[in-house]
């Protein structure tokens, strides 16, 4: 008998002898169908049903977690189903300091997403692992303070900022306490500015680590959590400071390679297949990276996927050539 999702995650995370091939998921965008619970839960069920991945990543909108601030954006057909944000909340040093914690829920859009949840672990079930993103707080600040603003703001006026933080951490750790309250098996921890190109180390460990710390120990009880590091030169051992069983990354486009990963991670390491590949590639240069990356890694402690979110134009065939590419189970 085969195993079920949940089975064979929790058989990989423990390196388990009886695992009968390596779990594989990809998670996209559902722009437009992303602005309302129920048609944002049926297109993440539709799109499971279709490729029945072991691992079901829930992508909304990244503003869901901004709009009850004030924050507006648009859909503009961006290729990886984003939006493209309208309007800003901060707009001096101070208005960091006058943002107001919230309650997921009573706030509109963070009560959404948490019925959005619900229904969509209703629908897929106990066998199927399910995971909520949640962004960074300097993730979400980013996208409160006008374009390109946030690093002068952080190098300028760091106590405002540092005030700013602690309220949107305050309010990310009441959304994962939210999320908890349904049957979710982890968090989906999406870190953007922890790379060389963006802020230093010690940046990074003075504005991001102790905002993610507060969130993320919100999260700990839960045995499936993933760290997303985002972009290019990542600082990857930080990874070590956070409650997670599963880490991804650009694997294809920036150190460390999948089997460089292992060696510093005891968890699952997820990725193999490029952004590129899945969209301009064709099935068989898709099997080819998959079979290289379970070579990298001997199918063990692998959740063979993409580096980032799969882009809206990728072609079904690379999807499912992906899906594919780790045979059936034994």
């Amino acid at each position: 008998m085969s195993l079920t999702h949940r089975e064979r995650l929790q058989a990989c995370l423990k390196n388990d002898p009886a695992l009968d091939r390596p779990p594989v998921a990809l998670w996209r965008h559902f722009p437009v169908d992303d602005q309302v619970p129920e048609s944002l839960a049926a297109a993440v069920i539709d799109f499971q049903g279709h490729y029945d991945f072991d691992l079901v990543k829930v992508t909304p909108a990244s503003s869901f977690c901004l709009k009850d601030w004030g924050v507006e954006d648009v859909w503009e057909g961006h290729t990886e189903g984003t939006r493209r944000y309208t309007k800003s909340v901060v707009h001096s040093p101070k208005d960091w300091e006058r943002l107001k914690v919230l309650d997921p829920r009573k706030a509109g859009n963070l009560a959404a997403q948490v019925d959005c949840l619900r229904r969509i672990c209703a629908g897929l079930g106990p066998d199927v692992p399910v995971l909520q993103t949640v962004f960074s707080p300097l993730a979400q600040a980013k996208h409160l303070v006008e374009a390109d603003t946030l690093a002068v703001h952080l190098r300028l006026y760091p106590e405002a900022v540092l005030k700013g933080l602690a309220t949107i951490a305050e309010t990310t750790r009441r959304f994962v306490e939210a999320c908890l309250e349904t049957d979710i098996d982890g968090i989906f921890y999406a870190v953007q500015h922890a790379q060389a190109g963006v802020l230093s180390l010690e940046e990074y460990k003075t504005f991001g680590l102790p905002a993610d710390r507060t969130v993320m120990k919100a999260a700990k009880p839960l045995w499936c959590n993933l760290l997303h590091l985002h972009g290019s030169d990542v600082y990857f051992d930080l990874l070590l400071e956070y409650p997670v069983q599963i880490v991804n990354w650009h694997d294809r486009e920036t150190p460390p390679s999948l089997a460089e990963a292992q060696k510093r991670f005891a968890g699952i390491v997820c990725g193999g297949i490029s952004q590129e590949t899945i969209v301009f590639g064709d099935g068989s240069q898709v099997r080819k990276e998959a079979a290289d990356a379970i070579r990298q890694t001997r199918g063990r402690r692998l959740l063979l996927g993409t580096g980032c979110v799969v882009p809206v134009i990728a072609p079904q065939g690379n999807i499912l050539a992906a899906r594919q590419s780790v045979g059936v189970a034994r």
